[in-house]
């Protein structure tokens, strides 16, 4: 048997983190290592343990005392290998994209039900992004033309000058939100093909997961949002 995933829960309401509690270590395959009531104690929560019990997959609020969930994040994907799944609410929406590109490998409703909740960690800590390709575009588009870009696009410019013609056509295409069976039936692939693609696209661009995949094509220019 593999060892549970180890989680920890960054939330400043005691009592979300309980109920997160009680639904998470009631799995044979998961953990709760640690908790933290603001960002900077998550933070620091991560970076301090052992790396045997470090937290592999850390639950973000967004708005929190000291340290906010996006800065938070921002310093846990920089400095740790472990992967954030944000929680947000609808009319958090807006802090979404921030979180995405500050590393985060997926958002999360906070109403979600235990299920949903449990499927995503499961994706997140198997190395997937919880967010379905299309409902990320969705999301981009409706909020990228409002938000500051961090990103250099110059950079971004840059560093795509190592794919090849077919990963450029593949990124493209993963941006706009196809999955990869829409992806092959387009390009005229394999689906192992496309995975194959993926794999050296993430690679090379240094990328967590598809979610940054269509970060990094909106902030390259590959996909424009909609008016």
């Amino acid at each position: 048997m593999t060892d549970p995933v180890r989680l920890l829960l960054a939330d400043d309401q005691e009592m979300v983190r309980v109920g997160f509690r009680m639904v998470l270590d009631s799995q044979s395959d998961m953990t709760v290592v640690a908790e933290a009531g603001d960002g900077q104690a998550a933070v620091d929560a991560v970076l301090s343990a052992p790396t045997p019990f470090a937290p592999q997959v850390v639950l973000m609020d967004i708005r929190m005392p000291v340290l906010d969930g996006i800065a938070a994040t921002k310093q846990i994907a920089t400095h740790s290998s472990a992967r954030v799944l944000v929680l947000t609410t609808f009319d958090l929406d807006e802090y979404v994209y921030a979180a995405l590109q500050a590393g985060a490998s997926g958002f999360l409703l906070k109403d979600a039900g235990p299920a949903e909740l449990l499927a995503a960690i499961r994706a997140v800590a198997s190395g997937d992004a919880v967010v379905a390709p299309s409902a990320t575009r969705r999301l981009l588009e409706r909020f990228v033309p409002a938000l500051p870009h961090d990103a250099d696009p110059s950079d971004a410019t840059t560093r795509i000058q190592a794919l090849t013609e077919r990963e450029r056509e593949v990124l493209t295409l993963v941006g706009r939100g196809m999955n990869n069976t829409e992806i092959a039936a387009a390009l005229f692939l394999g689906e192992a093909t496309v995975k194959t693609h993926i794999g050296h696209i993430l690679s090379k661009l240094h990328l967590r997961d598809r979610v940054h995949m269509v970060v990094f094509s909106y902030d390259a220019g590959l996909v424009h949002p909609r008016a």
